[in-house]
């Protein structure tokens, strides 16, 4: 169905006054040299905000709430990122974001028909497998997790994400398929799961990303969950306690034979060490405590001198520009907007799951980011989803959440193939 005009009109309204009140706060407390740097930005965005609106309804979609929050916060991301410092003009966060809608409507149009993704189970592996190659090769080649194209970086490692959602969900169908297998009942299909998840967390280890590694157990934590739970109609508190026991073990484990240098942040102390490994931490703790409720002013924050201001710790560096409310404001609304699918229905088995596992990849990634520049967990340097700068991560942000309007909005229409059967005469069904 296509949207209420009335409910679309007061929508976009709405997104409109927001940023409008923005630009208005740039223009009374921002950090400026030239009003028509304000009138520039402000201008950029209301024209990606009308633009969105009428790419909008090409797309009929039983739901456009997603579509809205999607241009809310990523044009509240490009103001942001426009700010730090001095206002000025962001055009590569401004072609991120663009990316990052035509990711999202990508991620809508291949995510509708899942008995199409399911009969394309084998290439989601294979595609998983392809993408961990690259990043091991890159590893091994460069000893970087990033491969640079001029100005841009691309890491791979994110582009394993929408890919290890697919690979995690699944149908009613694919778990009634049981094979005896000594004294068990065993689903192949989840033990190719089991092995793909070690194969990526392994890849994360031997290329340094450790920081990558709670957001894949995450989502393969919920999509497993789902996967043994679901069939039987009713949700297993023994199988859910068994499952956070074995997400402590290797917790355990792991930091038990991390790295020095990981084993040193677990336990430095900030303030004794501002200087050396607290320096991020303690300066961004700072930051938010000066910005307050409401923030020095647009541009006009110390953490733009911090290294990753705009990426590893931007809720601190929003927080002491715009203020912790407006921080605050835009954490919710991407909670709002992974939250949304979850509030729904399911419309399949198969979408149930995808939308359950991008919401944890989505809540871990902004909880390690937020947690770590408060200082509440060690420094992991993972982005937030759209608030966070860099184009590999907006691109596979803006993916999932293509997905997630996917599942609001599924086909359930049958996969075309390309040999059809010969019609049978009429006369033949006499005989």
């Amino acid at each position: 169905m296509y949207a209420n005009p009335i409910a679309y009109g007061f929508s976009c309204i709405s997104v409109l006054l927001a940023h409008i009140a923005m630009i208005v706060n740039i223009y009374f407390n921002g950090n400026y040299k030239d009003t028509r740097d304000v009138a520039v930005l402000g201008a950029a965005v209301i024209i990606i905000d009308i633009s969105y609106f009428v790419i909008m309804l090409l797309f009929k979609q039983s739901s456009y709430a997603l579509d809205f929050l999607l241009i809310l916060i990523l044009n509240m991301s490009f103001i942001f990122q426009s700010c730090f410092g001095e206002v000025n003009f962001d055009i590569k966060h401004l072609i991120t974001c663009i990316f990052s809608i035509a990711s999202c409507k990508a991620g809508y149009i291949l995510c509708r028909n899942h008995k199409l993704l399911q009969q394309k189970k084998k290439l989601i592996y294979g595609a998983v497998g392809a993408v961990l190659l690259i990043n091991l090769l890159v590893d091994l080649i460069a000893n970087e997790m990033w491969i640079k194209i001029g100005s841009f970086t691309i890491q791979p490692s994110e582009f394993i994400k929408p890919l290890f959602v697919l690979a995690c969900a699944t149908s009613i169908e694919e778990q009634q398929r049981k094979h005896k297998v000594l004294f068990m009942n065993i689903v192949y299909e989840n033990i190719t799961l089991l092995v793909l998840t070690a194969a990526i967390c392994l890849v994360q280890v031997k290329s340094h990303d450790y920081g990558s590694l709670p957001t894949f157990l995450g989502i393969f934590s919920v999509g497993f969950l789902l996967r043994i739970c679901y069939p039987k109609a009713k949700f297993s508190k023994k199988k859910l306690i068994s499952v956070i026991a074995v997400i402590f073990v290797f917790l355990l484990i792991g930091l038990k034979y991390a790295p020095d240098y990981v084993q040193h942040r677990l336990h430095v102390d900030i303030w004794n060490d501002k200087t050396g490994d607290g320096y991020q931490q303690s300066q961004a703790l700072i930051a938010i405590a000066k910005g307050g409720w409401f923030g020095l002013g647009p541009g006009k924050g110390y953490l733009s001198n911090i290294f990753a201001y705009k990426n590893d710790i931007v809720f601190a560096t929003i927080s002491e520009e715009w203020g912790l409310l407006y921080a605050l404001m835009a954490v919710l609304a991407i909670v709002i907007m992974t939250a949304v699918p979850l509030i729904n229905p399911a419309r399949s088995y198969y979408h149930g799951t995808i939308s359950a596992c991008v919401c944890a990849a989505f809540t871990v990634q902004m909880a390690l980011n937020i947690f770590g520049s408060c200082n509440l967990i060690p420094f992991t340097g993972v982005t937030i989803p759209f608030l966070s700068s860099g184009g590999s991560s907006m691109m596979v942000s803006g993916f999932m959440i293509g997905m997630l309007i996917a599942c609001l909005s599924p086909s359930f229409k049958e996969p075309k193939h390309k040999k059809q059967e010969a019609a049978v005469p009429a006369w033949r069904w006499q005989e």
